[in-house]
């Protein structure tokens, strides 16, 4: 009989699971404590396929990319690294002339940065804003794994220019919002101005400049097009 309720549990844990992992349902608020050990490890089974995690980060990292099943198969590193930039990715150097399905991408999280910007380094973001930035990161793989060689490329010296940039991130949050990350973004996007009590983000670059563009979505534009997309209407 016990034996019966275990596996009963257990099926539905990996149906739970299973749905949650592949149908992009936005979630309005992520908690840490949210989800047992035995669903992360569900999740685990689900999407850490060809992926390295640090375990410190493990929970908003397996949580963002049930939002993307379209990874599933692809190589993602994630790695702590003493940078600048609080979070960035790329394709790995060795792999950007491989076929798309070869690939490997690598998303770095910083762990030390100047003064200014140690307020939105990953450990510090509130748990909801964490899966938020991270879902932005593996937006950009998204983005990355849809494009050809010459496409990469084309990225790459496009980041010379700030106009690119703009596009260039501006369509990234797009992405994310489009996966169901929408209120997660949200979160990090007030995340970054209450603690650089900048009205704009335009990156760690830019951290000295008043800028008056929208390179990354302020809060209220991730508001109005979670609005223009039913499934951020539909009561969930």
């Amino acid at each position: 009989m016990i034996r019966k309720k275990i596996k009963s549990t257990i099926l539905f844990l990996f149906v739970l699971v299973s749905s949650f992992c592949s149908g992009q349902v936005p979630v309005r608020s992520f908690a840490q404590t949210d989800l047992n050990e035995e669903v992360y490890s569900l999740i685990r089974a689900k999407v850490a396929s060809n992926k390295i995690i640090p375990t410190e980060y493990e929970k908003p990292i397996l949580l963002a990319l049930c939002f993307f099943p379209e990874l599933a198969n692809i190589k993602i590193e994630f790695r702590i690294k003493h940078v600048l930039t609080p979070l960035s990715s790329r394709p790995a150097w060795t792999s950007i002339f491989l076929d798309k399905r070869s690939r490997k991408y690598v998303i770095t999280i910083s762990d030390k940065t100047i003064k200014q910007l140690s307020p939105i380094l990953f450990r510090s973001l509130d748990f909801d804003a964490q899966v938020g930035v991270i879902g932005h990161e593996i937006s950009h793989v998204v983005d990355f794994n849809n494009k050809n060689m010459p496409g990469i490329l084309r990225v790459g010296f496009g980041n010379l220019s700030s106009k690119f940039l703009d596009k260039f991130e501006y369509g990234t949050d797009s992405i994310c919002i489009a996966h169901g990350l929408g209120y997660q973004l949200l979160a990090w996007s007030i995340n970054v101005r209450k603690a650089l009590k900048h009205k704009n983000w335009v990156g760690a670059d830019n951290i000295n400049k008043m800028m008056e563009k929208e390179r990354y979505m302020n809060p209220e534009t991730i508001i109005r097009r979670m609005k223009s997309i039913e499934m951020y209407n539909n009561g969930q």
